[in-house]
């Protein structure tokens, strides 16, 4: 008799992200069914949780870590919040895929990679779904082949149309441009060990934080990296990657499945936010997360110290951004693998 294991999450947050989590477990995922709720607004909870087939709304996220009818969680709530929700997850020896970033700072990563470490088994998983998107895969498939020869330099960019409520130029780094500080390094095989922040201009739509921002990211094996972060783009979402080597270039294309052609005229059109561009990325993601607890083994995804690697340049960024754009070596355990 063939038994099928179902993995009882419970989804902490429940926005943009943490919503379209809990609908892709509950419907398109194979294994897993979403069965408690958690978000400080309890009408935001409830909405969500009667779109689930069996799902109740906790009291709040420590009562749905503790819940017996939760196996794992995932915790999409604010970035702040995260490094202490692992750890109740750790503590409760809970599998937990965390968004990303896994903490605002490279200093609280380390108390939640030091607490898995200490509990002796990998628990955490993070939320950096572009190692599972589709073009990054096979952009890293044709670098890893070296069909480019070795690669010279990189660029990636992302825009969105608007930045969300709050937030200042350090979050941009942190909240945002944190995906590239990850995805870049496993894209090119080699870890960021030096960095600096550059601004000019910043648009009239941004009120807070400096937009846009351009970085410079060097590598251990000296590949140059450029990365634009604009979160007031207007336009739509758009994200791009480009890797140059010395015998060819390889590049995303625009992911849209329809082209027009109008009033002589070609077209496509842009996303409005991450959650049509990446949701191959984001379903794929979560089912390998499942997968591997029902088999018991490590995940492929992201993990804590991954994590930490990423908040680590993070961190030399915003140090940068703080002392005139001036170069900050990566600094760190984790700066040199």
């Amino acid at each position: 008799m063939l038994f099928v294991v179902t993995v009882r999450i419970g989804v902490i947050g429940v926005g943009v992200m943490g919503a379209d989590h809990a609908r892709k477990l509950d419907a398109q995922v194979a294994g897993a069914a979403v069965t408690a709720i958690a978000d400080f607004d309890e009408q935001k909870a409830k909405a969500v949780a009667a779109e689930m087939r069996a799902a109740t709304v906790a009291a709040d996220s420590f009562e749905l870590i503790g819940s017996a009818d939760v196996d794992a969680v995932v915790i999409a709530s604010r970035d702040s919040t995260h490094a202490e929700l692992a750890l109740a997850a750790i503590a409760a020896g809970k599998p937990v895929m965390c968004e990303k970033p896994l903490a605002p700072t490279a200093a609280e990563c380390r108390t939640v990679v030091d607490a898995e470490a200490a509990r002796g088994i990998g628990l955490v998983s993070l939320g950096f779904m572009r190692r599972f998107d589709p073009a990054y895969v096979e952009l890293k498939r044709r670098i890893t082949a070296e069909e480019l020869g070795d690669v010279l330099v990189a660029h990636a960019v992302s825009r969105t149309v608007t930045s969300g409520p709050g937030g200042d130029s350090a979050a941009t780094i942190t909240n945002s441009a944190i995906h590239e500080l990850d995805v870049m390094p496993w894209l090119l095989g080699s870890p960021i060990t030096a960095v600096s922040w550059h601004s000019g201009r910043s648009s009239r739509h941004s009120e807070f934080r400096q937009d846009p921002q351009i970085m410079l990211l060097r590598t251990e094996s000296e590949i140059l990296i450029t990365v634009e972060i604009f979160l007031n783009a207007r336009y739509g979402y758009d994200t791009r990657c480009e890797v140059v080597g010395e015998l060819g270039a390889a590049a995303l294309t625009t992911p849209a499945a329809v082209v027009v052609d109008r009033d002589r005229r070609r077209s496509v059109a842009y996303p409005a936010d991450w959650i049509p561009r990446y949701s191959d990325a984001y379903r794929l993601e979560l089912q390998e997360w499942v997968d591997a607890i029902v088999q018991g083994r490590p995940s492929t995804l992201a993990t804590a110290p991954d994590g930490l690697r990423a908040s680590l340049v993070a961190d030399a960024l915003v140090e940068s951004m703080n002392n005139g754009s001036m170069t900050v070596r990566v600094s760190g355990t984790f700066a040199g693998q």
